[in-house]
């Protein structure tokens, strides 16, 4: 299951996962065509699942239908996520509200709804949650979003611990600069975009199939002994 996987960073997800031989659940609140028929392209099955993920309840009400009607369900990547830019004194609580609600509550009920059915299933799973280099650093203008997203690294780090002996494995991917609609302002800057690009040792902003080949590799027994783990997938951005 790939939340916001109808564009950008989930798209891409959905798409490796798929070319990996993986059956996807896309989870989002539009229409996933474009998603569908790029799986279509590579011979995945591809499966769209609609909702609302500012709401806890209609984020679990979709799991628990997903896991009966499609599942069990093996992996669960939790990427849907919106970002609000504004001055730190400017800031409203709605705006506070909407990116905490989908970028970090629900994450974590739909990772508790995972734990539940696999736990009690005896099952193991995987849970890759994307977090960001504001897990790490401050940023500007994106108060919710810095919070909401160094809270998904704790997150996955306080599952890890619980789950980790219990065969469920919680990492996460830390994404640089993705070339996605949340970037699309700061690209559209020049002066913003050349100074995120002068630090940038790969010299280019990543693209959502950078993300999605990692997620892959959390998801594959290949990452099998890697509990509360987090990725940079930067261009080298933190090594600057």
């Amino acid at each position: 299951m790939v939340t916001g996987a109808n564009t950008g960073i989930g798209q891409g997800i959905a798409l490796s996962v798929g070319r990996a031989g993986a059956r996807v659940i896309g989870v989002g609140r539009s229409a996933m065509d474009e998603t569908a028929a790029l799986l279509q392209g590579v011979g995945a099955e591809f499966v769209e699942m609609r909702a609302d993920l500012g709401s806890t309840a209609a984020a679990q009400t979709m799991f628990e239908a997903a896991w009966v009607e499609h599942g069990p369900i093996d992996g669960l990547v939790n990427n849907a996520g919106i970002i609000k830019r504004v001055d730190a004194v400017d800031f409203t609580e709605a705006d506070w509200d909407a990116v905490m609600d989908i970028n970090l509550k629900t994450m974590f009920f739909l990772c508790q709804s995972l734990g539940k059915r696999a736990i009690a299933a005896g099952r193991g799973a995987r849970i890759v949650n994307i977090s960001s280099m504001l897990s790490f650093q401050g940023g500007v203008r994106v108060a919710s979003y810095t919070a909401s997203k160094s809270g998904v690294l704790g997150i996955t780090r306080l599952l890890a611990n619980e789950w980790a002996a219990k065969g469920i494995n919680v990492n996460s991917i830390a994404p640089g600069y993705i070339e996605t609609n949340n970037t699309e302002a700061l690209r559209a800057d020049p002066d913003r975009s050349a100074s995120i690009l002068g630090r940038i040792p790969a010299g280019r902003w990543g693209v959502p199939s950078d993300i999605g080949d990692a997620a892959v590799f959390l998801l594959s027994r290949a990452a099998n002994y890697m509990h509360g783990a987090v990725i940079p997938v930067d261009g080298g951005w933190l090594a600057r």
